[in-house]
């Protein structure tokens, strides 16, 4: 189980890597490298190039567990949290799972994301209310569903609840109830900017994962504009997925060969450069905006990721 605390150890993330970059790994089957097709490690091995090509880069990594479980690899991703956790101590293990259940079931969903694959966070649904994520929280830190990155996205999360959508109802739960039990953060996808910006006020304190970027066309620079903390500038994780984890394949055309493991990191490596440097050139441009505007009074600056 981790024990080091929550927000410690993402700030440790954020000063570590100077950028607020969440490398998402999901290792899908049908672009495993034809070097590993026959291998029983073969999605550790893929996944681990990718980490290690990246992880200097990034404030986080957040393994998608479906898509480990569904190549029976779930041994693979505990070696993977495992090597993580040892080699890049401060680069922050976010399992995506959003789990959630009846508190005696969630129990046992806790001891899978903290103790079996040793995450500092795990993303839960909160549809089940307080006393479902309790365990969780008895155990690690959590990030809520609330506004995702989906198209249907709103057919639920903004459901007008008196006067106020469901998502942002989810939002000060967290922030208030929640946050009272233990760690948490919030989830609202960077496909919907003015919805992360309204999260962000209701939750001015709270980590936010950004999923969306990339292949899912979520701007990033309107994501750092929306949700980014005035007390210190950082408080987001911006997740990108498939356009790290599969960058080799931009070029790869119906017929070509699935590119090589190690063109695989390397492609990987770019994009995560490209993302760390757009997210601190954004950064510093909304700073100085701000400082320029009084748009942000008060708000400190960390010129690590600027």
């Amino acid at each position: 189980m981790v024990t080091t605390g929550f927000g410690d150890q993402l700030h440790r993330g954020w000063a570590s890597s100077g950028s607020m970059l969440c490398v998402g790994l999901d290792p899908d089957p049908e672009r495993l490298p034809r070097s590993l097709a026959n291998e029983c490690d073969g999605v550790f091995r893929w996944c681990a190039a990718v980490v290690e090509a990246t992880a200097d880069l990034a404030c986080a990594f957040k393994p998608q567990i479906a898509h480990f479980a569904a190549q029976r690899a779930e041994d693979q991703l505990e070696r993977l949290c495992a090597r993580i956790r040892e080699h890049h101590p401060d680069v922050t293990v976010l399992l995506d799972a959003k789990r959630g259940d009846v508190a005696s079931t969630s129990r046992h969903y806790a001891t899978e994301a903290f103790d079996r694959y040793g995450a500092h966070a795990v993303t839960v649904s909160p549809y089940l209310g307080t006393d479902a994520v309790a365990p969780f929280l008895a155990k690690g830190a959590v990030f809520a569903l609330c506004h995702t990155s989906n198209q249907g996205a709103g057919e639920l999360q903004d459901i007008d609840t008196g006067g106020v959508p469901l998502f942002l109802r989810v939002a000060e739960m967290v922030a208030t109830r929640w946050s009272e039990l233990g760690e948490c953060g919030l989830v609202v996808g960077a496909t919907y900017a003015d919805e992360l910006a309204a999260a962000r006020l209701a939750a001015p304190e709270l980590p936010i994962l950004v999923p969306g970027l990339g292949a899912q066309a979520g701007d990033l620079d309107a994501a750092l504009a929306a949700g980014r903390r005035g007390s210190d500038g950082r408080g987001l994780l911006l997740s990108a997925s498939r356009s790290v984890f599969d960058a080799a394949w931009g070029d790869v055309r119906v017929g070509d060969p699935a590119p090589r493991l190690d063109a695989i990191a390397t492609a990987a490596r770019a994009a995560a450069q490209r993302l760390s440097q757009q997210i601190r050139c954004t950064s510093r441009v909304i700073a100085d905006t701000n400082v320029e505007t009084g748009a942000a009074a008060g708000e400190t600056v960390d010129d690590s990721l600027g």
